[in-house]
């Protein structure tokens, strides 16, 4: 993940975030990617709805820290992308990475939503905040099926607010939208979102 680099639609959306706020204008992006690519192409007002791979969470004391490490621990070197038949890493626990935040030394994880797991409430409600005030709406690049942020749109549409849905295909709420703009997001998000000639400079 280290690797990868923002595509053009991040930096477009990292663009119009800048530009509108010097307008007094205000944009949310809720994200459910763990990449942190919406970041590091600027964006600001970001909220991470699965969380970031760049962080860590003790699973003791809950304690969150930014961890750009790769392996986080030398246990782990080798070991990104196991046999999936390995029923076991075979990694002694006490060679796992652990909490140093005041002598913790609990386990540590990603500090990342997985299957099962509830999101964050704070970052939610933050989520919800956004959405009832918006006066529009865009969906980049999301199958639209994975909730509860597949409901986001649907209820934001359903308020008679315009929404955009930008993607390589037909999603299950693409007729919900006023608006879909087939094809890669990093070649039909950048015009959209480009400065109009209305604009102020």
């Amino acid at each position: 993940m280290l690797t990868k680099n923002p595509n053009p639609a991040h930096l477009a959306i990292a663009e119009c975030e800048e530009r509108l706020g010097k307008q007094g204008r205000k944009v949310t992006i809720i994200t459910q990617n763990i990449d942190e690519l919406h970041r590091r192409a600027g964006s600001k007002n970001l909220l991470e709805i699965h969380g970031s791979l760049f962080k860590t969470r003790c699973m003791m004391c809950g304690h969150e820290e930014a961890n750009y490490k790769s392996p986080i621990c030398a246990a782990l070197e080798g070991r990104g992308a196991p046999d999936p038949e390995t029923h076991d890493a075979q990694i002694p626990v006490e060679q796992l990475p652990r909490c140093e935040h005041r002598g913790c030394n609990g386990l540590l994880r990603p500090a990342v939503v997985w299957f099962g797991e509830t999101l964050d409430s704070d970052i939610l409600t933050h989520a919800e905040k956004a959405l009832d005030s918006c006066d529009l709406c865009l969906v980049v690049g999301t199958s639209s099926v994975v909730y509860p942020a597949a409901m986001f749109a649907p209820q934001v549409a359903a308020r008679g607010v315009p929404v955009a849905e930008f993607n390589m295909e037909n999603t299950p709420a693409t007729e919900r939208f006023k608006f879909h703009f087939h094809g890669p997001c990093g070649t039909t998000l950048p015009p959209a979102l480009a400065r109009h000639e209305s604009e102020p400079n």
